[in-house]
């Protein structure tokens, strides 16, 4: 089992859109089996996406509302309905924000064989698919916020980030 550093805000990988996944090999299976750990090896994880462990590849593993798994190459295909509610990172560490999502998430991709997958999620695991996608955009989820709610997580993380106990 390893679970691997989750990277931070100020990382570039974390601001860098990750390259597509060409080689479906045991470097991969590697990849994927450590997201699947660092993912579960701590409660409260929805996801983890490649970049947030340092390798720039497009890749995450997902696990809420009781499935566990993971897409290689993913984009998202369908998205319905609004859901509000607070979301945090694991990049930003300590700060959670309100940031609308869609209720609904469908992501296409592939598995570490190169098959094609298709996974659709709901609430929670939505919001983890959404998430995840923009991490390997390149995107975190204070980028998605908007008025008040963008101008105060700004704040938070400045006060956060710029403290020496970082």
């Amino acid at each position: 089992m390893t679970i691997r550093s989750i990277r931070r805000l100020g990382d570039p990988v974390l601001r860098t859109p990750a390259e597509t996944v060409t080689s479906f090999d045991a470097e991969l299976s590697g990849l994927v089996e450590d997201l699947l750990d660092t993912l579960t090896g701590e409660p409260g994880r929805a996801g983890v996406a490649a970049p947030q462990i340092g390798v720039s590849a497009r890749v995450f593993a997902y696990g809420a509302n009781r499935v566990v798994g993971y897409v290689v190459n993913p984009r998202i295909v369908h998205l319905a309905g609004e859901q509000d509610g607070e979301e945090g990172c694991l990049s930003i560490p300590g700060l959670a924000f309100p940031t609308p999502r869609a209720m609904e998430a469908t992501v296409e991709g592939v598995n570490e064989r190169g098959e094609p997958i298709r996974v659709t999620g709901t609430g929670l695991l939505a919001r983890a698919f959404q998430h995840e996608v923009d991490h390997l955009d390149g995107r975190l989820y204070i980028d998605t916020l908007r008025g008040d709610a963008r101008r105060q997580a700004l704040r938070a993380v400045r006060a956060a980030f710029s403290s020496p106990a970082r």
